[in-house]
């Protein structure tokens, strides 16, 4: 097991660079980073929260 999520996170970038055509790529509408993970809302909705400043948007 990695010692941090940075470690385990190590090789996304270069699968995100593969699949950029293929996926449709969220900035954070607060501080422009495109660190940006999706998950279920309150009410089984869809939300947004940017990883790089908390802030979270759905």
């Amino acid at each position: 097991m990695p010692a941090s999520i940075l470690e385990e996170a190590g090789g996304l970038p270069e699968v995100a660079k593969i699949r950029s055509g293929d996926a449709t790529l969220l900035n954070c509408p607060s501080c422009g980073s495109s660190h940006v993970a999706q998950v279920l809302g309150d009410n089984g909705g869809v939300s947004y929260v940017c990883t790089a400043c908390g802030h979270s948007w759905s």
